[in-house]
């Protein structure tokens, strides 16, 4: 009962031997439902995956060439200090450019927690130099070196305290989406085996008679093999397709505040739900071809 056998059946129709296995019944329904389900249930874990591996390269990617350096003095030492932090960065190897923020960029930073109509010009703020790396970057505590020498005031904030954990998270989060896809493979597979063995006990007759006639125990697998692939790869597709057309319109008809914002598939990423059917009635071959094996060992 060779696999290449069983695979070349997937795709030859035989009409005698597809009326070994009944075209209707509970483990019909149940392969079919089960593979529908997961495979809706798939799309969206992917969609999370996706987006969340996009997050840890878009927040990777924002927060690595970029610092902050604070100025914390009195009002009538705070232009000097500037000056001199602007001084050191501006000579230091692996800056490429170095902008104080005014009081709008800071009321901007400051907006999302406090609003619109905070009076910041009467607050004693810090001043805020904006730090763009070049792409070798530069020695961090060389130049804190530096600035605690002539800038007593300043603290340097190279980001990574900010960015390593974002970038953990989010990493985490799209390794749990495949994990997630991989328990829902797996519980299709289970399914699809309950049901292909309940299908071969209740035509153990079927079966026996065939033997009697001399029909190998090949031809009479691949009769399974066949019909709950097709069946699961049929439940997948249809299952994966009501999922992406309801992604579409959730995603399509999102707006800036929504919570699906980001979460979705982008330009040739949707080609994965291509895969999920084959995915599926891939599954199900290798997981009827054992039950088959079982069972018939079982009856023999």
């Amino acid at each position: 009962m060779g696999s290449e056998r069983q695979i070349s059946g997937l795709f030859t129709r035989d009409t005698q031997r597809d009326r070994v296995v009944p075209p209707t019944g509970f483990t019909a329904t149940l392969t079919l439902f089960t593979s529908a389900v997961m495979g809706f249930l798939v799309v969206f874990a992917l969609a999370l995956s996706l987006a969340s591996s996009r997050l840890a390269d878009h927040w990777s990617d924002a927060l690595a060439r970029s610092a902050t350096l604070k100025i914390s003095a009195p009002a009538e030492q705070l232009e000097q200090q500037v000056e001199k932090a602007l001084a050191i960065l501006n000579t230091t190897p692996g800056i490429e450019q170095a902008t104080v923020l005014n009081l709008n960029d800071q009321r901007r930073l400051l907006e999302p927690w406090f609003g619109a109509d905070v009076p910041i010009e009467l607050l004693a703020l810090p001043a805020l130099i904006d730090i763009r790396e070049e792409k070798k970057g530069f020695d961090s505590d060389n130049l804190r070196l530096r600035l605690v020498a002539d800038v007593p005031g300043a603290v340097l904030d190279d980001h990574t305290r900010w960015r390593r954990p974002l970038v953990v998270a989010a990493e985490r989060l799209s390794a749990l989406g495949l994990f997630s896809i991989l328990l829902m493979t797996g519980a299709s597979a289970a399914m699809i085996t309950l049901a292909a063995r309940a299908a071969m006990s209740a035509n153990a007759q079927v079966i026996s008679v065939l033997r009697l006639i001399g029909a190998k125990d090949a031809y009479i697998a691949a009769a399974f093999v066949r019909r709950f692939s097709l069946r699961a790869f049929s439940g997948a597709a249809i299952g994966s397709l009501c999922g992406a057309v309801v992604f579409f319109f959730l995603t399509g008809a999102q707006d800036d505040l929504s919570i699906l914002t980001g979460i979705g598939f982008q330009g040739l990423e949707w080609l994965w739900l291509f895969l999920i059917p084959p995915v599926f009635g891939g599954v199900a071959l290798l997981a009827t071809q054992r039950a088959a094996q079982k069972v018939l060992g079982m009856l023999s």
